[in-house]
């Protein structure tokens, strides 16, 4: 019971809940950046919401499954389609063995969660099967040919599911441990600030709105999902699944839980809107 790559696209890695509470040894916690589009995917299938499933990076995925499985697709918004034939996003499918399914490029959002009933099983380290695109543990980036095994499909799929509304492009920030560190910190409220090119499972780097903080640096110190870096170039990083257990530079904020969703799903360019709360 398997699934074969035929082309990974730009990045597909495997992911489930990540691995938290290895900090303290230097590693990142990882595991999906789009928690409930992940679990809206598991639970489409029947699998627990902690199982593995794959994660693509704008560019999509193509595999054949070699087993016939109930599968769903999240996230991202694209055009899927199974031996050309297109099925629809956000809800489970059963495909026949030897279907070849392609999941194509985003065309709103950056990351689609492909879920197979019974999860992926790779091999875990440290108890998640998550890669972790920063300290390189877990399964490797999909390359082409690589074979995944599948799990046995489990409990019945959900019937009650509903996929999540689209987030907005707002990023609420609450005070961090340096916020006292920027000079006029009135000035980040009802800011617009846009993704910069270099973003990806680390971090997203926010363009366009250059804060002024205090000089000089700290000794580095334990990091939090969601932490806003502010590195002295003045523009700002928001620290994602696969960011280090530690930094240097001064955390001036930290987005709202609700809101790191919309981080999840900001591709290069998208603009949002900056609120202390």
């Amino acid at each position: 019971m398997s699934l074969r790559v035929i082309d990974p696209g730009p990045l597909t890695t495997v992911q489930d809940a990540g691995r938290p509470g290895w900090a303290h040894l230097g590693v990142p916690r990882a595991g999906f950046v789009d928690a409930a589009s992940a679990t809206l995917a598991h639970r489409l299938v029947g699998n627990p919401e902690h199982a593995a499933l794959l994660e693509t990076t704008l560019g999509g995925v193509r595999f054949v499954l070699e087993v016939a499985r109930t599968l769903a697709v999240t996230g991202a918004r694209c055009d899927v389609t199974a031996d050309g034939r297109a099925i629809p996003l956000d809800h489970a499918v059963t495909l026949p063995a030897g279907t070849e399914v392609v999941v194509g490029a985003a065309r709103r959002g950056l990351r689609s969660y492909v879920a197979p009933a019974g999860g992926i099983v790779a091999e875990p380290v440290l108890g998640s099967r998550s890669t972790d695109t920063l300290a390189g543990i877990g399964p490797p980036a999909l390359r082409a040919g690589t074979v995944l095994p599948l799990g046995a499909p489990g409990a019945p799929a959900a019937t009650d599911v509903a996929a999540p509304s689209w987030p907005a492009a707002v990023l609420r920030l609450r005070p961090g441990p340096q916020a006292d560190w920027l000079l006029r910190p009135r000035e980040l409220d009802g800011a617009v600030a846009r993704v910069g090119a270099a973003s990806n499972r680390v971090g997203v780097r926010l363009e366009g709105v250059r804060v002024e903080r205090r000089a000089g640096e700290l000794p580095s110190e334990g990091m939090v999902l969601g932490a806003v870096q502010a590195p002295g170039g003045g523009e700002l990083v928001v620290f994602l699944n696969d960011h280090p257990p530690t930094g240097g530079y001064p955390v001036i904020g930290v987005v709202d839980p609700r809101d790191l969703a919309w981080c999840a799903q900001a591709r290069p360019g998208d603009e949002v809107r900056l609120r202390l709360v």
